[in-house]
């Protein structure tokens, strides 16, 4: 409902304003195509893994042989499994349907994507919540497991989802198409001027949008945009504004080729449209792709608040040019673009989002770092934000307090389920295991030095297990208690969860993974990285 109520919103600022600038436009509606990434694991391996079973993610796994150096997964050849599931997969979706334009490996182990063909806003929504139940669904009929975790392997890249967003009249026109010279392009460059704005005014709304516990663990992880918000536009559109906010004429400098070095083949243009892959808000030639959405995100969310933001600039752009006459529309227009973005240029950034350098400059910029769901949720009911939503009829004010509420209180559960899970695996399978192995280990020596012969090797073994074995007791004691620790407001159970479980989480991991590196195979009591990546395909 509030999707569809964003959607009335933007048509009705939309029209409003192309209108005042003298299209004939009755109506528009925006469209999106949801690329969907997941992981596929056998079977019998998920089911040996209680961490799998209860929380998505392995919330233990020492590192494999082999990840993603080689980048050799990434659109390589389908097994004939994976290729058999992919076919069920589209013979469902189409019965319902749904779709698919590419289907493929994705950059880690084990992991595919999938990529609808685009489709009006709120239908895209129920395509893409009936794509993930079928990709789920299907996997059990090739004794395989769909992951839509953000993150199950720690290591490797997790899954997105890049909501490829655009909007059209209802010819079917874009109105994010800038055509064939889009530096004389006004409606386009006005609208653009708009979308810039809100998304420097909302950043904050943009980031609650896709924030999760899950999708924490993925954002700024060197395989996702970082959780600071800026725009890429390209090469060529950043020269276009840079000379329109300067009063210039812009000069094409871009019209490069693309020499093959190839005599039967003619030099190609290079795209300069060509995307940012660390940027979450990215232009990519005729649409927006915001490329922050975990996995198992329900979209709806992010395009009924980047709906919301964009209708609310469109309406402050019509409200100033309501009263210009048309003979002086374009002359309006140019100086409210070069006044949109004098103001709000500072979310414009076309660098490389993984470096501390780009931290330190949009902390320079005043642009928002909200790295957790815990920092970026109570923002939900600043009072700029009530009102939007209010001004808007997509949310009340009720409506966003519960949505907060319900939000943050989930966020909590979920590392605090994480983390019971975590304690039990350790008391009940992992622990055992490693004593079961150290008596062996220590039996060995004891033999040897009997005989008279030392045992080196083994004492070392032996004291790479049991240096970390004894931090991580001393942590498992420590997280038992902060599990019972009473909480008493959403907003302090979910700093709780972020500033004390997740890290004391992250300490008994590594430590644990050390200890994994040097206990046997035979006697380690869950399938490895090697296993669960590696084997599962074959």
């Amino acid at each position: 409902t509030p999707l569809l109520r964003s959607n009335d919103a933007l048509n009705k600022a939309a029209v409003r304003l192309l209108n005042i600038m003298g299209y004939n436009i009755h109506k528009i509606k925006t469209t999106v195509g949801p690329e969907q990434e997941y992981f596929l694991i056998d079977e019998e391996m998920f089911k040996n893994r209680l961490d799998l079973l209860v929380t998505g993610r392995t919330l233990f796994g020492a590192a494999p042989v082999k990840g993603q150096e080689l980048d050799d997964h990434y659109f390589g050849s389908l097994s004939e499994r994976v290729k058999a599931y992919m076919e069920e997969v589209d013979e469902e979706l189409w019965k319902l349907g749904v779709y698919a334009k590419t289907e493929h490996k994705e950059v880690a182990p084990c992991q595919f994507e999938l990529a609808p063909v685009f489709t009006s806003t709120n239908i895209a929504n129920d395509q893409n919540q009936l794509t993930m139940e079928v990709l789920q669904k299907v996997a059990s009929h090739h004794g395989l497991v769909c992951l839509l975790h953000e993150k199950p392997f720690d290591g490797v890249n997790g899954s997105g989802k890049h909501n490829n967003w655009s909007f059209c009249t209802e010819e079917g026109e874009n109105i994010l198409e800038p055509g064939d010279s889009p530096k004389d392009n006004i409606r386009f460059l006005t609208v653009l001027a708009a979308i810039i704005k809100g998304v420097d005014e909302y950043q904050d709304l943009l980031r609650i949008s896709v924030a999760s516990a899950g999708n924490d663990h993925r954002l700024g992880a060197d395989e996702a945009p970082p959780a600071i918000i800026s725009i890429y536009l390209g090469e060529e559109l950043t020269a276009i504004l840079e000379a329109i906010e300067a009063g210039n004429e812009y000069v094409d400098t871009i019209d490069r080729k693309l020499e093959l070095g190839v005599s039967t083949l003619p030099p190609i243009a290079k795209d300069s449209t060509d995307r940012n892959r660390t940027s979450p808000f990215a232009f990519t030639g005729n649409k927006f792709e915001f490329r922050m959405l975990g996995s198992n995100l329900n979209i709806s969310c992010p395009n009924t608040i980047l709906n919301t933001i964009v209708a609310e600039e469109l309406t402050q752009f019509a409200d100033e040019l309501e009263c210009v006459k048309q003979e002086d529309m374009t002359k309006a227009l140019i100086a409210l673009i070069q006044k949109t973005l004098k103001n709000h240029k500072r979310i414009i950034f076309s660098g490389n989002g993984y470096s501390d350098e780009w931290k330190k400059e949009a902390q320079k910029r005043g642009l928002l770092e909200l790295k957790t769901t815990a920092d970026a949720l109570p923002h939900y009911t600043d009072p700029k934000n009530l009102q939007l939503f209010e001004k808007h009829n997509v949310y009340s004010a009720s409506e966003l307090h519960a949505r907060e509420s319900i939000l943050l209180t989930n966020y909590y559960q979920v590392v605090q389920i994480e983390a019971k899970t975590m304690a039990y695996m350790l008391r009940k399978q992992i622990l055992p295991a490693i004593f079961s192995y150290e008596a062996k280990l220590a039996q060995i020596i004891q033999t040897k030095k009997s005989s008279g012969i030392e045992a080196p090797l083994e004492v070392k073994i032996l004291k790479n297990i049991n240096t970390p074995l004894e931090l991580v007791s001393n942590h498992l004691d420590t997280l038992e208690t902060l599990i019972n620790k009473a909480t008493t407001t959403e907003k302090q159970a979910a700093r709780f969860a972020a500033d004390e479980l997740l890290p004391l989480m992250e300490t008994i991991r590594q430590l644990t993974d050390v200890i994994e590196t040097n206990v046997s195979k035979e006697d380690w009591p869950l399938p490895d990285y090697n296993d669960i990546l590696f084997k599962s395909m074959l």
